[in-house]
């Protein structure tokens, strides 16, 4: 079978990690037809609507896509592309594996969580006016819908994948009514999976706990801005962002990414690491139903990172980004 998947590059060392990613999907035997587009030019130069872009006509279409990392002005410049397709998608659930990679020498081993992010709400439904000059007001959407739809997504993929414990993760001491509404949601959810254990947090013990001992927790289900916050942290104890995944799922649509930056001061050198995209390309492929695929290449990667002999700079190696791409194809064909 062959699927047709859009492939967004990205900005920086984008192109070069999508490339070497690619490589390796081929060589696993899976056909793919690639719809590459871009998400920055059409939105950046002709509309600020991202339902015009040919980025999003082309998800549209595929229902799948594999995104590079994008660049986002910090203050000032258009709002996040990123944060535009997911609300345009409606991708409600960010996931995000977070696991120990043999190899890379961390200050914690058996971490293996998963944390299931709101995608959609929260401060970034980017609700903000000026109320007097120097005075600014951002609003904090909760609704039920979504805090219920995000936990039985949660609770469902705990089933799906053999978790057994979620930790929803709060501030409604201070917050009643949004993180309250939140939790409340979650609860009702909960007490239809009695075979998952079910347990809040406070967000802020919450950040104590994962790093103090991170293996307590096995899935953390959390609002769009602790999500955001906690998954970097998450990351950070298992080696960063370069070594994890991330994936954001609708109803009907999903884009697989790589969520660290574009690495504007290394593009173009051929060092890039692609391990973070390759590991969303996993999760792409798990969710195209080509399961077989997606294992060999996850062995075929973990058995590179065992050796470690064909890693790249980032991760303790001297490897390139085709170097490196080259001894996970090797590991495929043995």
């Amino acid at each position: 079978m062959t699927h047709t998947i859009t492939l967004i590059p990205g900005d920086g060392i984008g192109i070069e990690v999508s490339r070497a990613v690619q490589q390796i999907i081929q060589a696993a035997g899976v056909a793919i037809q690639w719809e590459e587009t871009s998400a920055r030019g059409d939105v950046e130069s002709l509309t600020p609507d991202i339902t015009e872009s040919a980025a999003f006509k082309s998800i549209l279409k595929t229902r799948v896509a594999l995104k590079g990392p994008l660049a986002t002005a910090v203050a000032t410049g258009p709002p996040s592309l990123n944060v535009q397709l997911r609300k345009a998608l409606d991708l409600y659930a960010n996931v995000r594996p977070v696991k120990n990679l043999a190899g890379v020498v961390t200050p914690y081993k058996n971490v293996d969580m998963v944390l299931i992010r709101e995608n959609t709400e929260d401060l970034y439904a980017g609700l903000e006016h000026e109320v007097v000059p120097g005075v600014v007001e951002s609003l904090k959407i909760i609704t039920e819908r979504a805090s219920t739809r995000i936990a039985r997504f949660a609770f469902e993929y705990a089933r799906k994948w053999g978790r057994k414990k979620i930790h929803s993760i709060h501030k409604a001491n201070i917050m009643k009514m949004s993180d309250g509404l939140f939790l409340t949601s979650i609860r009702k959810v909960a007490a239809q999976y009695s075979d998952i254990e079910y347990k809040e947090m406070i967000i802020d013990n919450a950040c104590m706990q994962m790093v103090l001992n991170p293996c307590q927790f096995d899935m953390l289900l959390l609002t769009n801005l602790y999500g955001d916050i906690m998954s970097d942290l998450a990351a950070g104890l298992v080696g960063g962002l370069g070594v994890v995944p991330s994936g954001n799922i609708g109803e009907k649509e999903a884009i697989f990414e790589a969520v660290h930056g574009t690495a504007p001061d290394i593009a173009g050198k051929g060092i890039a690491n692609p391990t973070a995209l390759l590991m969303s390309s996993i999760m792409m492929l798990r969710h195209i139903d080509e399961a077989k695929a997606a294992l060999n290449i996850e062995q075929a990667l973990e058995k590179v990172y065992r050796e470690g002999k064909h890693l790249t700079k980032d991760v303790g190696g001297a490897a390139g980004t085709v170097e490196f791409a080259d001894a996970v194809i090797e590991q495929l064909k043995s």
